[in-house]
C-alpha cells in the first residue's frame, strides 16, 4: 500500500469533528491517472490528495469516483500539512495562509462543484432535517433541486454575528456508476451527509458577501471570508490522525 497521511480538517473548537482527508505525499509513486483514481476508491475518503510538486503545492485531487479540479477541504488540510505560500490546481492557483490555529486558502466560487443552497427559517429545522434516501431529494425535509443533486440547508443562528448553522447532503452515484447530481459535487453511495463542505461554504460566502462562522454536521466549523475581486478565504482547523 502507497504511504499516505489522514488528516482532519475544520475540526470543532476542541480538536473534534472535521472532515478526513487522506495525502500522498509522495504522487510521483502513482503518476497514472488510473492508478490514483483506483487508490483513492480503495482509501474510500471523500477526497484524496496527491501532492506532485511539494515545493511549489502541485496537486491532484480525487474522489473515490472522480478527480476534481478543485476541491475546498482538501486545499485546506493540504495547505497546512506542506507549509506553502500557495498551492497549484488545475482550476488555478490557491493562495495560501497559515494564522495560528487556523489554515487559510483563497479560492474563487467559479471554481467550486454545483450545490443547491437552501436557506431554512431557523437552526433548530437543520438540525432536525432528515437524510434523504439514496439518489432522492424529494420526500424528505430537504428541498430538492431541479437535478436531484447536491443540497446544503442552512440557516441563521445569529445574522448579526454572521454565524451559520448548517448541513451538507452530497449527491450520489447510482448503481450503475452515474452521477445523480450531474457534476462534480457527486460522492460514491456511502456519503448520507457532508461533515464538512468548504466548496458550499464558499459558495455560501459569494452569495452572501460577508463574512461567515460555520458550523457544519455534528460540530465542524468553517470560516469564511470574502475578498476584492470576486475572491473568498476559506479556513479551518487541521490536525494530523496519522
Amino acid at each position: 500500500m502507497t504511504d499516505y497521511d489522514v488528516l482532519r480538517v475544520f475540526c470543532g473548537p476542541g480538536g473534534g469533528y472535521g472532515n478526513e482527508l487522506g495525502v500522498v505525499r509522495e504522487g510521483s509513486v502513482l503518476p497514472e491517472r488510473s492508478d490514483r483514481q483506483e487508490l483513492a476508491a480503495k482509501l474510500g475518503f471523500g477526497e484524496t490528495v496527491f501532492v506532485d510538486d511539494p515545493e511549489r503545492g502541485v496537486i491532484d485531487v480525487y474522489t473515490p469516483t472522480m478527480r476534481l479540479p478543485f476541491a475546498g477541504h482538501p486545499c485546506v488540510g493540504t495547505a497546512w500539512l506542506l507549509d506553502v505560500p500557495e498551492l497549484v490546481t488545475p482550476a488555478g492557483v490557491v493562495g495560501v495562509r497559515l494564522d495560528g490555529e487556523f489554515s487559510w486558502i483563497e479560492a474563487r466560487a467559479e471554481w467550486a462543484p454545483a450545490w443547491t443552497l437552501r436557506q431554512c427559517p431557523s437552526a433548530a429545522e437543520v438540525d432536525a432535517l432528515e437524510v434523504p434516501p439514496p439518489g432522492e431529494r424529494s420526500g424528505t425535509e430537504v428541498p430538492p433541486d431541479g437535478a436531484g443533486g447536491s443540497v446544503y440547508a442552512w440557516a441563521w443562528e445569529d445574522e448579526a454575528a454572521g454565524r451559520v448553522r448548517a448541513r451538507a447532503f452530497p449527491g450520489r452515484i447510482g448503481e450503475h456508476g452515474d452521477s445523480r447530481s450531474g457534476g462534480a459535487g457527486a460522492c460514491a453511495g456511502g456519503i448520507d451527509e457532508d461533515e464538512a463542505t468548504a466548496a458550499a461554504a464558499l459558495l455560501l460566502t459569494d452569495r452572501l458577501g460577508r463574512a461567515l462562522n460555520i458550523i457544519q454536521g455534528r460540530g465542524s466549523q468553517i470560516l469564511t471570508a470574502p475578498q476584492p475581486h470576486g475572491w473568498v478565504e476559506v479556513g479551518g482547523r487541521v490536525f494530523l490522525e496519522r
